[in-house]
């Protein structure tokens, strides 16, 4: 499936492909690679709250401090609230940017080999092969309760609202 104009790069209409999930669907799982080249799920995290922080490349001025204040916020978050961070950059760039940037609270994946979850969330920007900027909040039973897309892809999502989200359904609201 196809979107075009739901998001831009300086000013600039982007095509999302993929399957385009909606709150209160049920989170598909997906296959990602972490450092040490090792396949994880969605499954892998049955039981906690998840912020997914989705960013282009870490290698841009605003995936690096989206990834960093992730890092920060998560120190202060219950252990039933994982923040998982995914782009498309390699295994060994990410590995490089998280020992350089301090990154060390949040789980951080590529979904380079696969495009498993770009094209599982429809977040895969077809003009690039890039994840557009997104941010989803998955409770413990893996529905989908918060989206944010960032419709320009340069800007920076709302970070307080989704870990208010995760916060909030960690506490049963």
């Amino acid at each position: 499936m196809e979107r075009i104009g739901l998001i831009t790069i300086k000013g600039k209409p982007l095509t999302l492909i993929g399957v385009p999930v909606n709150v209160g669907d049920k989170a598909p799982d997906f296959t990602v690679i972490d450092l040490d080249l090792k396949e994880v799920k969605l499954s892998d995290f049955k039981g906690k709250i998840k912020i997914i922080s989705v960013t282009p490349s870490l290698d841009t001025p605003v995936c690096d401090l989206q990834a960093k204040k992730f890092n920060e916020k998560a120190v202060d978050l219950p252990e039933e609230i994982v923040v998982i961070n995914i782009s498309m950059d390699l295994p060994f760039a990410i590995s490089r940017f998280c020992s350089t940037a301090g990154i060390d609270k949040i789980k951080v994946y590529s979904d380079h080999k696969y495009a498993s979850f770009g094209l599982s969330y429809g977040l895969l920007i077809k003009e690039l092969r890039l994840l557009t900027r997104a941010i989803i909040v998955v409770d413990s039973s893996d529905i989908i309760r918060y989206i944010e897309i960032v419709s320009e892809i340069t800007n920076h999502p709302n970070y307080e609202k989704a870990i208010e989200v995760a916060i909030n359904l960690y506490k049963g609201k």
